[in-house]
């Protein structure tokens, strides 16, 4: 074989396994991330969860995230991957307006879209509780984030999920544009608005090339 040839499939091989890591909470690791506040303080922490190390978030009416600000190049790899155990869903709250805007877990991906700080959009992957997988509708608080339900109501709670989701692409879908850098990665599980409580873990997060 011609060694332009092998350096063709070694390429391939390398590009095929791009992997960006973000969160290695696996290996015990919550190095980079970083709270953010908005009412209260939910409880984030290292624990073992059912064989394996992940971060649990405890929330009693309370609305923090932690995140960590990371820059991906979404040509490169558009896909991020993550994995999430709910205890349970919130009960009788519309998502979709501000006294229901809670949920018990969410993984959310912000992008800058100008020099300013305020320039951001966001897109929210959620485990809802009352709207159905798939659903989309803008934050009832700021249209400059877009939610998309992954999971909903208790049918998964209490075991892993893991996810897969093209970044690129439901940002398309969701603000009818494109973008290529991503500048932050976040978790949340927040009750402040219905004043409940959830409990929530989440597993490692990566984007790939595939």
């Amino acid at each position: 074989m011609k060694l332009a040839s092998i350096a063709a499939i070694l390429a391939l091989a390398f590009a095929a396994d791009q992997r960006v890591p973000v969160a290695t909470f696996s290996a015990g690791d919550l190095d980079g991330w970083d709270t953010k506040t908005f009412r209260g303080t939910t409880e984030y922490e290292l624990v073992e969860e059912q064989g394996r190390r992940a971060v649990r978030a405890v929330s009693r009416g309370t609305a923090s995230g932690r995140y960590k600000r990371i820059r991906v190049d979404l040509t490169q790899t558009p896909y991020l991957h993550w994995s999430w155990k709910i205890e349970r869903v919130l009960t009788g709250n519309d998502e979709t307006v501000k006294a229901g805007d809670d949920y018990a877990a969410r993984v959310y991906v912000v992008f800058s879209t100008g020099p300013f700080f305020w320039n951001t959009r966001a897109v929210n992957y959620v485990w809802a509780s009352s709207q159905p997988p798939g659903a989309t509708w803008p934050n009832a608080f700021t249209a400059n984030a877009q939610m998309l339900a992954l999971r909903s109501g208790n049918h998964h709670a209490g075991r892993w999920v893991d996810e897969r989701r093209n970044v690129r692409a439901d940002y398309r879908r969701l603000f009818g544009a494109d973008i290529r850098y991503v500048e932050a990665v976040a978790i949340m599980t927040d009750t402040d608005n219905t004043k409940g409580s959830a409990t929530a873990y989440y597993g490692d997060i990566y984007f790939s090339s595939d």
